[in-house]
């Protein structure tokens, strides 16, 4: 299935629709365990987000163009039933924000390791330090996609490096050759205002978990922490939702398949 020039990957045939979105600087390929281990009993959909596919030249998205998108791509995998959201880093920006304007079409969330993001708990919660080590390397992104749009073709092999050296530096276990500047574009969102960033976002820890349960998993083993405390109290005091923290980095998925595939299972059911 392909919608907006964005190849649509179906596998399993379960009764329960499972819509995967990644986050930065990955692919569908970070669900690729995830999908082997669950293909058998659910639907797992994912798809690369737009402009993350260096082969497939789709344009950025706002986050309303985002939302509008995830729509049309539950609408055509599940016509008649809600989905069930898997969520990772920046999905979980664009997950929370479909589940906020389309409330009726999400049965219950998975979320991995990014939270109320946008919070004034979260940000009272980090010290001077974590907030300077979340904008440093943040703005660093930024200013690496905003070569590219500035110099065009002249400023990509610099900002493709500068990509990849952050992405070496924080440990992302995605192939570095897979990464390129397009991903950055939700750091200029933020830092600059690019397609009109995200001040219309909705305030996460406000509106979410609201009316369907919550799986929110995170990495204890990082310098900050992308939720609040409150956040986490929130979801562990939902009926049916569960706050699991794992002995690893920010892509517990692939520092811990088997554990992670294994909460999967049994909260899916």
């Amino acid at each position: 299935m392909n919608i907006q020039g964005v190849d649509i990957h179906i596998e399993g045939n379960g009764p329960d629709t499972l819509l995967m979105l990644h986050g930065w600087p990955d692919t569908l390929a970070l669900w690729n365990d995830t999908v082997l281990a669950l293909r058998d009993t659910h639907r797992c959909v994912r798809f690369t987000l737009p402009a993350f596919d260096a082969n497939a030249p789709v344009a950025p998205k706002s986050l309303i163009e985002m939302v509008s998108f995830i729509n049309d791509v539950v609408n055509a995998v599940s016509p008649d039933k809600p989905v069930t959201l898997v969520l990772h880093d920046w999905g979980c920006v664009f997950g929370y924000e479909y589940a906020a304007v389309h409330p009726n079409r999400v049965h219950r969330m998975v979320a991995v390791d990014v939270g109320d993001h946008n919070s004034k708990a979260l940000h009272a919660s980090l010290s001077g330090k974590a907030k300077w080590g979340v904008f440093s390397y943040q703005i660093w992104l930024a200013l690496a996609w905003q070569l590219v749009n500035i110099f065009g073709a002249m400023g990509r092999p610099l900002a493709n490096r500068m990509t990849r050296y952050m992405a070496k530096a924080l440990r992302c276990p995605s192939p570095l050759g897979d990464m390129h500047v397009g991903m950055n574009v939700p750091y200029a969102m933020k830092w600059m205002g690019t397609l009109e960033g995200f001040e219309l976002a909705c305030n996460a820890l406000k509106i979410l978990p609201t009316a369907r349960p919550m799986l929110y998993i995170y990495g204890k083993r990082k310098p900050f922490m992308f939720h609040s405390e409150r956040w986490l109290e929130k979801i562990a005091a939902h009926p049916g939702s569960r706050v699991e923290g794992f002995d690893t980095g920010h892509w517990v998925m692939s520092n811990k398949p088997e554990q992670f595939n294994a909460l999967l299972k049994e909260w899916l059911g």
